[in-house]
């Protein structure tokens, strides 16, 4: 293998050109990542993590016709409550990218209310991620990229719920 280098005026290395044993050239440095745009030319396919309450859904989006499966089922089997379908789509609905990505889920844990939130929050991370620069401020400004942190609270020692206590009686 022979390299070629190629000073500038300064004495700094701009380029090495390698050549093989077949008497290919190539360049092992090249300050071609600087000329190219940071967007990419072809939409990647996203993929998040959503939690709420005790449910976490892994969320894969990629391009398509709008089409969901959740669990091997679609939307409107696995939510048949319209509002739990609304909290869903609402990322897209926000972005007005609604029918352009086919949504991949795995939900478990939880209700219904908590998986829903869950798949909103896994569905705006992974658009997040598509497109950072163009989706996050929208996104951020609506809340749907906030983790809702509420929780079920634990029981306590002595108490019949996480705060109910016995009734008390004097004498």
């Amino acid at each position: 293998m022979t390299e070629n280098t190629d000073l500038n005026a300064a004495g700094e290395v701009e380029e090495t050109f390698e050549t093989d044993a077949e008497g290919v050239s190539y360049t092992s440095e090249s300050d071609a990542s600087a000329d190219t745009p940071a967007r990419p030319a072809t939409i990647a396919p996203g993929a998040a993590t959503g939690r709420r309450k005790e449910a976490v859904a892994r969320v894969r989006i990629v391009p398509g016709t709008g089409e969901w499966r959740i669990n091997g089922r679609t939307l409107d089997n696995y939510f048949p409550n319209k509002l739990h379908q609304q909290i869903a789509n609402e990322p897209f609905a926000e972005l007005q990218l609604e029918g352009r990505f086919d949504v991949i889920a795995r939900i478990h844990g939880g209700g219904t209310a908590g998986q829903a939130g869950a798949l909103r929050l896994g569905v705006a991370r992974s658009l997040n991620q598509i497109d950072e620069e163009a989706n996050r401020p929208a996104l951020k400004k609506a809340g749907l990229l906030t983790r809702d942190a509420r929780v079920v609270e634990r029981k306590k020692a002595g108490l019949k719920k996480a705060r109910k206590a016995s009734q008390f009686s004097k004498r």
